[in-house]
């Protein structure tokens, strides 16, 4: 995990991410103003919606690909082609899902029901984008970062382009397909131009690489509950403005999130060919990658929650004042989430994927329950409090309870060592 290669793909994943999330902050900031916490509150409701469809589509094919290119590098392109011509199928009907769900639950809102059914044909796009995996097998995330910082460039000067002209909300739904189509048309080209192979179906393979990634999908839609209920429960039980202001909050504890993904992402191969290797080498990785996350989570958690009131107010405007006590509560449960990330790479280095869904079912019952609960009497506030106890209880109690898993509960424990995180500065 320590090699030059790893950090390098890290610093260019996170240098791209950073110039991204600049643009993006200036970018949500104006039209996050210029919607208003109604239709801001829409925008998010759609996205959760097709959040809940994306598993489905995606077959947990997304999970398994790195470790596969890396076991069998001479299979690359009928790993690629296979997974592409298999999630490109389940996208499509996923997409006639959520027309079908919006037209049944939203049927009185017009608007929604077209927001939804726009955002919903990003997760074809997003088969597209595979491609993205191979270059995180063979540590080459900077062509990934690359990709993606200029399609999001480019889709922040036609947000801009339609906040100077006055469109409704229906043209800002648009934006998310084109974003990944972008990605998916650079990132392809980029693919050819590095050597990748050509893409091939092989039946056979298809059936090998979905009894791997079969555990993933009820486990990535249990995730999807517990992480997107609260927003869809709240615009129900609450109303429009009221998911505004918590979808406000959440963003903000999500500014910060590309910095932890690009650290799994890179650290992820090197431990699938450790674990291969040296079961001492595997474990020490795991434990040093669980004090990056964790140390790094509570500084974040920390800053966030004593600047809220300035985060809020910089980003979104006094109108969205009411997103400042939910963002200090909402930041702690993304520290937890961000320990799951982790464990999922440990559960899929030890083929342990059958008990995610045991997990994740236990974490998705728990925060509908919570939710129905806390929502009417605590609003936003209720909804934050769910979350929180549900990351907790998921990601940290249930490690213990579960004993197959139990061992990673000590990989992370000894994360804490701060010995291993200055090791990790080091460079040793």
């Amino acid at each position: 995990m320590l090699e030059n290669k790893v950090i390098k793909n890290a610093s260019w994943i996170i240098g791209c991410k950073i110039i991204q999330a600049v643009i993006g902050l200036i970018v949500t900031m104006l039209t996050a103003r210029y919607l208003g916490p109604s239709n801001y509150g829409v925008i998010n409701y759609a996205a959760s919606v097709i959040a809940f469809f994306t598993p489905i589509a995606q077959l947990g094919l997304t999970n398994v690909m790195v470790k596969e290119i890396v076991a069998h590098p001479e299979k690359e392109g009928d790993i690629l082609g296979t997974s592409i011509v298999m999630a490109l199928a389940s996208a499509t009907a996923c997409v006639v899902g959520v027309c079908v769900f919006a037209l049944t639950f939203n049927h009185n809102e017009p608007i929604t029901i077209l927001v939804c059914v726009l955002y919903s044909t990003s997760m074809v796009t997003q088969v597209l984008e595979l491609t993205q995996y191979w270059f995180q097998a063979k540590l080459k995330s900077k062509f990934q970062s690359i990709s993606s910082l200029a399609a999001y460039i480019l889709v922040s000067a036609y947000q801009l382009y339609l906040l100077a002209t006055g469109k409704s909300i229906i043209w800002f739904a648009l934006t998310y397909t084109l974003q990944y189509l972008l990605i998916a048309v650079f990132m392809f080209v980029l693919y050819r131009r590095n050597g990748g192979p050509r893409f091939r179906f092989d039946k056979a393979l298809g059936k090998t690489l979905f009894d791997s990634s079969k555990y993933y999908i009820v486990s990535s839609l249990m995730v999807t509950i517990f992480a997107q209920t609260d927003k869809i429960m709240l615009k129900m039980m609450i109303g429009d403005t009221a998911n505004g202001y918590y979808s406000a909050a959440v963003n903000c504890a999500g500014l910060t999130s590309f910095v932890f993904f690009a650290i799994c992402d890179s650290a992820r191969p090197a431990i699938y060919e450790a674990q291969l290797n040296s079961r001492e080498r595997f474990e020490k990785n795991m434990s040093r990658l669980y004090g990056v996350i964790i140390y790094l989570s509570l500084v974040q958690s920390l800053v966030m929650t004593i600047f809220a009131p300035i985060i809020i107010r910089l980003l979104y405007g006094s109108d969205y004042a009411p997103a400042v006590s939910a963002l200090q509560i909402i930041v702690w449960y993304t520290t937890f989430s961000y320990l799951g990330m982790v464990r999922n790479i440990w559960i899929l280095a030890e083929k342990k994927q059958k008990y995610l869904g045991w997990i994740n079912f236990i974490g998705a019952t728990t925060n509908v329950l919570l939710n129905f609960v806390l929502i009417p009497p605590m609003g936003i506030h209720g909804a934050a409090i769910a979350s929180l106890f549900t990351q907790f209880f998921t990601n940290v109690i249930i490690g213990y309870i579960l004993k197959p898993i139990r061992y990673n509960n000590t990989l992370m424990v000894r994360g804490l060592d701060v010995r291993l995180l200055l090791e990790v500065v080091r460079g040793k």
